[in-house]
């Protein structure tokens, strides 16, 4: 089964946009429903994290690690800083499994390349890599929650490099 991830993202923009609590689609070949989560209704599709929005894809497949696309460094106000942002919509999560140690923590040195996290979204996880090599000095997103596009993951002091 083929999945055009552009078309699903516009679908859940659509659905938050317009603040619907469901929109499914089916065809000869698949279907997808995507909800929004109530507040007060518990997280079943995502036990480790709450999502206010999440897409279901059938059939479905192994979960794979996918590297993401570009991620563009932004400095910060300081020239030495680089946050590192999310690339997608998606729960973040600082490491692979619920009993491994987090990829990075605050204080660690990192390389360029090297994976500081993962983004799931439609159940696949993708890796987040970091821009630059520096010293961790925030990890201002909280592990198994949603970030949006551009939320900041982890910031990086160059300064030491």
């Amino acid at each position: 089964m083929s999945v055009d991830f552009e078309k699903i993202k516009e679908l859940v923009q659509l659905v938050e946009r317009n603040r619907l609590t469901e929109l499914a689609i089916e065809n000869e070949e698949s279907s997808i429903v995507i909800r929004a989560e109530s507040a007060a209704a518990p997280n079943i599709a995502m036990p480790m994290a709450q999502a206010t929005t999440f897409v279901e894809v059938q059939p479905c497949e192994h979960p794979t690690v996918e590297p993401v696309g570009e991620v563009s460094p932004q400095p910060s106000s300081s020239e030495h800083l680089v946050k590192v942002t999310s690339p997608m919509i998606g729960v973040f999560y600082r490491a692979a499994s619920p009993d491994s140690p987090p990829y990075v923590e605050v204080g660690d040195e990192v390389e360029e390349g090297q994976t500081i996290g993962l983004i799931e979204a439609m159940k696949v996880f993708s890796e987040v890599p970091a821009e630059v090599s520096g010293r961790v000095v925030e990890i201002p997103a909280e592990n198994g929650k949603l970030v949006q596009q551009g939320d900041v993951l982890v910031v990086i002091d160059t300064s030491g490099k």
